[in-house]
């Protein structure tokens, strides 16, 4: 059974959120503790954000070049991490996400934790102690050191990871760590629609540049059911996709019409590999889905074995001709799509949504 917090957390507990991106523009974030500040500001519970690189930096982060404007910003926020310790000693907690820096050794977090003296809650959302180079990050990732994720799990007080694989690392530094799940605001997360339209049916993904090649073994299935049916493909994304397949429909991100852009989706899917880097992820793309009632057809992979249940609330596929069979019953089959609809929403409302789980994430400061 979860704990439950109470109204026992001191209200004069002052908590700081140290986190590498901005607010309001990274998902890691966003959707694994941003959402969570009204239940502090509720009680009383006083908190600060300090994130490491700018709204400026970060809107250059992972496009090609602007070289200097990355460097400038790497060096700020360096300069912000030096004056956040000398602030420290002012805070009861500090909630830690992924690391101080983005690279380099974590000698923030041992002064943190060691010499301040500080309790630590470290929280992470992927497999970060394992490489993972793309083109944009390759010559970055030649400064990371990955395997300060162990030392950090060690040092801090309590962890929140993001599932059960990520929980079985942390827990060979330090047993005292919880599962919290990255979780969706229904309240947000809404649609506006009362049910498909008959046609075209939208078979849609989301995602950043970086997971877009998870695309690239299925393109030929979706021209294939894009030639046999009335379907269009939607890809909404920060990056437009290099494709020699043309015949899709490209939305550019943007957080002010994300819940209208992914409500334009009939049916969402989420193909992946099967490698060790997917146990670490925390089936975000397919909750999106559900909360909005669409159908979600998801690599059976990682924790999407535990968000869905197969054939009631989405679909999981062990390959592409999984992919084709389910996309195609619920393309054909509308008893079928209005049914797992349903049900997909109300598993994000009882098991995945900020509601649900607002008390197991506060249980954090007791």
């Amino acid at each position: 059974m979860r704990k439950r917090a109470t109204d026992s957390i001191p209200a004069l507990r002052r908590i700081f959120f140290v986190v590498p991106y901005p607010l309001g523009v990274a998902p890691s974030q966003r959707f694994r503790f941003e959402q969570y500040f009204k239940y502090l500001k509720s009680r009383d519970i006083r908190y600060e954000v300090a994130s490491f690189w700018s709204e400026r930096a970060w809107e250059t982060l992972y496009r090609n070049g602007y070289f200097l404007v990355k460097f400038k910003g790497f060096f700020a926020g360096f300069l912000r991490r030096i004056i956040l310790l000398l602030r420290i000693r002012k805070y009861d907690i500090i909630f830690l996400h992924r690391e101080c820096m983005p690279a380099g050794p974590p000698i923030f977090e041992y002064v943190i934790a060691k010499l301040l003296r500080r309790k630590i809650i470290y929280d992470f959302d992927d497999a970060i102690w394992l490489p993972n180079t793309s083109k944009q990050n390759n010559f970055a990732s030649r400064f990371k050191f990955h395997q300060k994720v162990g030392s950090i799990c060690k040092w801090s007080w309590k962890i929140s990871s993001g599932n059960d694989f990520l929980a079985e690392f942390a827990k060979k530094y330090n047993n005292n760590t919880t599962i919290i799940p990255t979780t969706i605001d229904a309240s947000y997360h809404k649609s506006e629609r009362k049910e498909r339209k008959d046609e075209p049916v939208v078979i849609g993904w989301t995602g950043t540049h970086s997971t877009l090649r998870y695309l690239d073994p299925i393109i030929p299935l979706l021209k294939e059911l894009k030639d046999s049916y009335p379907v269009d493909i939607l890809i909404i994304s920060n990056q437009k996709p290099n494709w020699m397949f043309k015949d899709y429909e490209f939305l550019q991100w943007d957080k002010q019409e994300e819940i209208r852009q992914l409500d334009r989706i009939d049916i969402g899917i989420m193909p992946l590999s099967d490698s060790i880097w997917e146990k670490g992820k925390c089936g975000f793309k397919a909750l999106q889905y559900m909360s909005l009632g669409k159908p979600a057809v998801v690599s059976d992979v990682g924790i999407n074995h535990q968000i869905i249940d197969h054939g009631m609330d989405g679909f999981l596929c062990k390959s592409n001709d999984d992919f084709k069979k389910y996309l195609t019953l619920l393309v054909e089959d509308k008893r079928t799509y209005n049914a797992i609809s349903a049900n997909s929403r109300k598993k994000v409302l009882e098991n995945y949504s900020v509601g649900s789980n607002s008390d197991l994430f506060l249980s954090l400061f007791l």
